[in-house]
């Protein structure tokens, strides 16, 4: 029996939920990936969810599967039809997961937005994620170097999948 995913919109979600989603966000081991690396307040995490509601271009999601919650993924600069780039990340301290919310992103990316491409950054050394990614048949396209680090972008084509 496969289990029922639940996508949770960040805009939909309770304060409780935008709470637990922030403690998340700030945990030491997911925020060392992020390209802000630094905590977030309530005020810019409750004003950044409201400012959601206005953009067409992202979409946040809080996973939930049988009454747990997973963990969040999230898609911006999204291009209608074309594509868009992905993030994701477990509750902490959930081992495991990371499968689940791949094939849920892929899922939505490709047959609700209808997309021809998915795109992700990812840390280099974040190896835990790109050999996530590379499972799910993502393959480099090209490094970038920021002030918040060095990354690799990653693709997955439609006929790819």
């Amino acid at each position: 029996m496969e289990n029922k995913i639940e996508l949770l919109n960040f805009i939909d979600i309770s304060s409780e939920e935008k709470q637990m989603v922030l403690a998340w966000r700030n945990h030491q081991e997911i925020r060392k990936w992020m390209y802000n690396k630094n905590e977030i307040t309530l005020k810019e995490h409750l004003k950044y969810i409201e400012s959601l509601s206005m953009k067409k271009d992202r979409i946040y999601f809080l996973v939930k599967e049988l009454n747990e919650y997973l963990g969040v993924i999230d898609f911006t600069s999204i291009v209608k039809n074309e594509y868009a780039e992905f993030g994701l990340y477990a509750k902490p301290n959930l081992i495991g997961i990371g499968t689940t919310l791949m094939s849920t992103i892929i899922e939505y990316a490709f047959t609700i937005l209808k997309l021809q491409k998915l795109l992700a950054n990812v840390h280099v050394n974040n190896t835990k994620a790109i050999k996530l990614y590379k499972r799910f048949h993502f393959i480099e396209i090209k490094k970038e170097r920021d002030t918040s680090g060095e990354y690799i972008q990653m693709e997955l084509k439609y006929e790819d999948r």
